[in-house]
């Protein structure tokens, strides 16, 4: 039975289903982090995924989001590190037409455009406190106001963050809200580096391989 699993797994890696194309690997760490993806994927629970730059927390987001319930509904993702706070307030909540200089006209904010969906909070651990408290409230109560609203909305909507930060020590620095960590980190997926599953370099390799060779119109050697 553990056999036939792994092998179910391990096809998903050479790129088979749609909802695993993208990552690869064959590792025993990375058999682990697809098994864990099969399990939490058709829940509603929030999601907190840990690891390094670069080792595929988008691509596992993706993978919950496309082997869900919610797949057929939108998968919105933004990068917290990357978006001033009052922006990124803007692009989580919508805003009302007038609320600031340049907001001409009601606009939906990414949590009513994921409706019924999956939002990606990217580098969650950038976020600053003022935001921190407004998306505990999201998780709590399910509910938002746009910038310059009065109106609660309800939402409904699966919260799927990222970081590479460690969470647990921003929150000793006093740098990350206690309880919104634990709101969080509900399911927890640590995304092992290459370095620590070098056997799936070789697969790594075939893969990027075919890929460019296809890109290139070449025959792979």
């Amino acid at each position: 039975r553990q056999l036939k699993q792994e092998n179910v797994l391990l096809k998903r890696t050479l790129g088979l289903p749609h909802q695993f194309s993208n990552i690869i690997g064959r590792s025993e760490s990375m058999l682990d982090v697809f098994k864990m993806v099969d399990t939490v994927a058709r829940t509603s629970s929030t999601i907190l995924l840990t690891g390094e730059s670069g080792t595929g927390k988008g691509l596992v987001a993706q993978a919950i989001h496309f082997n869900s319930l919610r797949r057929d509904k939108p998968m919105v993702a933004v990068n917290c590190g990357a978006i001033p706070e009052a922006l990124l307030e803007s692009e989580l909540f919508g805003h009302m037409r007038g609320s600031f200089t340049g907001a001409d006209s009601n606009k939906k904010g990414l949590l009513e455009v994921a409706e019924r969906g999956t939002v990606f909070l990217d580098e969650i651990g950038e976020m600053s406190p003022v935001m921190q408290v407004k998306l505990l409230r999201v998780l709590q109560e399910r509910r938002f106001r746009r910038v310059g609203g009065n109106e609660e909305r309800p939402v409904d909507v699966r919260v799927i963050g990222a970081t590479n930060r460690i969470l647990k020590d921003r929150v000793e620095q006093a740098k990350f809200r206690e309880d919104l960590f634990y709101r969080l980190n509900i399911l927890h997926i640590e995304l092992p580096p290459l370095r620590e599953r070098r056997e799936d370099l070789p697969v790594l390799v075939e893969h990027f391989l075919r890929r460019f060779c296809k890109k290139l119109n070449k025959a792979a050697t």
